[in-house]
């Protein structure tokens, strides 16, 4: 393709590896020219991102010499702290840096060049692109990489069951409730198929959950995972093994990724979801992509992976060259 060149390009995002795993997926799909910036937002620019207030430069803090020239050809952001970066950057480089923001940036998005926003929120516009779900690295190199980092699971009974367990959302907090319902329909599954569970809490799962989700894989074939404290994150490692999995209907990053393996995701709900994740939940049945936790499916399905669909249209949209 003809174009601009192969971008240098910074990522911004405030560190959250959500963010960050976004963040970086589009921007390894675009150039291996990557600077990774954390943005921290000092009061009240924090308050207000990514709203500008006068001062611009006095707003991150301790990390004042993190955003400074020169500037890069593309600035890819994920989140609110990294909405007002991407922004700034566009305005102090005279426009010589394209801003590609992902995530609803709650503002108009004439302030960035791109907005990457997942169908589900709605938000449509001229530089708007809506992928199905959250971008991610996953492909069938990177699962067969995480198959070799965790080579053990591989002596695991089969099939082998991933339940991946997220927790609060936005100021909702969990309620026990919900995990142990969610973790009964889990077990239901188990006793009908037989095999091992791979199960692993993230960032979000409250602590005093994980005694509740240890108890109900006691003596179940197979590992719990909720922190540190059990060894290395084998979330990659249960993307790569699992036969079949099981998610929280919380997580549009874990229902994604999962979604990405090509392998059946299930899921179990006994309460309404927030409208925006409940159409995210709508679209991915639709697709035939995620069912309920007693659903008879196949074996594979197809897998959902937008990074690199998503990239190609980046560049056509901002003249990048390929």
């Amino acid at each position: 393709m003809s174009g601009r060149a192969t971008p240098s390009c910074w990522v911004l995002t405030d560190g959250a590896a959500g963010n960050r795993r976004q963040a970086l997926a589009l921007a390894e799909a675009l150039t291996p020219s990557i600077r990774e910036v954390v943005v921290e937002l000092r009061p009240p620019w924090s308050w207000v991102a990514p709203r500008l207030l006068a001062g611009g430069q006095r707003a991150l803090g301790g990390r004042d010499d993190s955003l400074l020239p020169p500037w890069p050809t593309l600035a890819i952001g994920c989140g609110r702290a990294a909405a007002w970066a991407t922004r700034q950057l566009r305005r102090w480089s005279g426009g010589r840096t394209l801003a590609v923001q992902i995530l609803d940036p709650r503002i108009d998005t004439r302030h960035w060049d791109l907005v990457i926003a997942p169908r589900h929120d709605g938000l449509v516009g001229p530089n708007v692109l809506t992928p199905l779900g959250s971008l991610h690295p996953i492909d069938g190199a990177w699962l067969a990489d995480a198959r070799a980092g965790f080579a053990g699971f591989a002596e695991l009974p089969s099939p082998r069951l991933g339940v991946l367990i997220g927790g609060d959302m936005h100021g909702r907090p969990v309620d026990a409730a919900a995990t142990a319902g969610f973790l009964e329909a889990v077990k239901a599954r188990h006793a009908h198929d037989g095999g091992s569970v791979l199960a692993v809490t993230s960032r979000r799962t409250p602590a005093d959950h994980w005694p509740m989700i240890r108890a109900a894989f006691a003596g179940v074939p197979g590992f719990v995972w909720t922190s540190s404290a059990d060894g290395a994150n084998p979330y990659p490692g249960i993307l790569g093994w699992a036969d079949r999995l099981a998610v929280t209907p919380d997580s549009v990053n874990m229902l994604s990724e999962a979604c990405a393996t090509g392998r059946p995701v299930h899921t179990h709900l006994d309460h309404a979801l927030p409208a925006k994740l409940a159409r995210f939940h709508a679209e991915l049945r639709a697709t035939r992509r995620l069912h309920d936790m007693d659903a008879i499916t196949p074996e594979q399905q197809e897998p959902l992976r937008e990074a690199v669909a998503i990239a190609e249209k980046v560049r056509m949209h901002l003249g990048l060259g390929s």
